[in-house]
């Protein structure tokens, strides 16, 4: 079965942690003890009908202030496939927990309160889910019912969001827009009759209809990092040599001719096994073994890509980062990069220029990159990088920054040169 992972954004109080309550609620995916401690928690609160944002705000901290501060992964699932939905915040100070939330996504939920219309934090986030390459974006137009089911509200809300959506938005990125009211469940999981003049689909019936979006592009590079050589040394598998890991991108097939890197050796694949099972073709995300015809040297960390794809050997590279620490990033600083499953010290030759999300205005040259901005850095590193441009290749583009001191991850970038 297929899974689809969210991610929802938007600013405070625009209504995701209820958004997300009514598509549990609707779809059926709450037991019945939750339902009935749900029930008592919103007597307590002297409200008269369920508050579905308790189902997601987890930390105290959250249920006190009513807003969301950590990631919260949120699993349901419906007869058409499952669901995971990354529950990110919406304080400018948790811009961070939001990126880290949405790297692995494939839609964006980004939601406006009707009343407010299109704020700051409401392009912030469309930038944030431009810059993670997310491919789909459906924008919830929410509270409504607060707006009279106002069909002018909705269409300028949509004229001024697609107006700042293009300064941005990449090729083959798509926007949808819906009007709901998730407090009432109109347009959630059915259509409503309060929206007569809205003919598009409801929320989840767009989730339910996307196929193209979220399947795995074949065309990307293909890539295969070795995660762990398999040795069994018994009688019967005395000379076996497997390499196993999880197709990051692309497709392997049997007989394609491979290089390791960074060795540069080549041979060709002579097996791909899943379990007892022998396959002719392996594609992204999937965890397989591999053999080769050659028994030559390959380690964990060594990544297998098919000869003419090679990726560039980065020994310097320019990335767009988002700083995650309260220490300001400065030139000079030397920090650990890890790409993958390898890592090597790297040092910040320079601060290339900021950006600030709101204006899209980019200073040159800034002496410092502070907690939750986004810039771009040249970094050099001890060891090559076999990094792909993540405009190109995501799964292969990305890294984390970390503190060699504390370990800390201090920054998340993404190589763009």
């Amino acid at each position: 079965m297929d899974i689809l992972r969210i991610a929802t954004a938007g600013s405070v109080d625009d209504g995701k942690s209820t958004l997300i309550g009514r598509l549990l609620y609707e779809t059926q995916s709450i037991t019945r003890d939750k339902l009935e401690a749900l029930d008592s928690a919103s007597k307590r609160k002297g409200l008269d009908f369920l508050d579905l944002s308790l189902l997601t705000d987890g930390l105290i901290a959250e249920r006190e202030q009513g807003i969301t501060i950590d990631v919260a992964h949120i699993y349901f699932s419906t007869p058409r496939r499952k669901y995971i939905i990354a529950d990110t915040p919406g304080h400018f100070e948790y811009t961070r927990n939001m990126v880290t939330g949405a790297s692995n996504a494939k839609v964006s939920l980004i939601l406006v309160d009707a009343r407010h219309g299109v704020v700051e934090q409401t392009f912030r986030h469309f930038f944030i889910s431009a810059m993670l390459r997310i491919p789909k974006v459906i924008v919830c137009v929410n509270k409504m019912d607060l707006v009279g089911y106002s069909q002018e509200r909705f269409e300028e809300i949509k004229r001024e969001f697609e107006a700042i959506a293009a300064q941005v938005q990449f090729e083959g990125q798509s926007i949808e827009f819906i009007p709901i009211s998730s407090l009432y469940g109109v347009n959630v999981t059915k259509k409503s009759e309060e929206i007569s003049w809205y003919t598009g689909p409801s929320l989840l019936e767009t989730l339910e209809a996307m196929d193209d979006q979220i399947k795995v592009d074949s065309s990307q590079a293909a890539r295969f990092p070795v995660q762990y050589v398999v040795r069994p040394k018994t009688e019967e598998y005395h000379d076996y040599r497997g390499y196993a890991g999880r197709v990051a991108s692309g497709t392997f097939s049997v007989g394609d001719e491979v290089v390791v890197l960074p060795t540069g050796q080549q041979s060709k694949i002579a097996t791909i096994e899943r379990f007892n099972e022998q396959l002719e073709q392996a594609h992204a995300r999937e965890s397989v073994v591999l053999t080769l015809e050659k028994d030559i040297d390959v380690s964990r960390g060594n990544m297998l890509v098919k000869v003419g794809q090679e990726p560039v050997q980065h020994r310097e590279f320019s990335a767009q980062v988002c700083w995650l620490d309260y220490q300001a990033l400065t030139p000079g600083k030397t920090l650990l990069l890890q790409h993958g499953i390898n890592d090597t010290k790297a040092k910040v030759l320079a601060l290339e220029e900021l950006i600030d999300v709101q204006s899209l205005e980019k200073s040159s040259s800034p002496s410092q990159l502070k907690l939750n901005e986004i810039g771009s850095i040249r970094l050099k590193v001890a060891k090559p990088v076999f990094a792909d441009v993540y405009a190109e290749n995501p799964a292969n583009g990305a890294f984390i920054l970390v503190d060699e001191f504390s370990h800390a991850t201090v920054g998340v970038g993404f190589v763009h040169a």
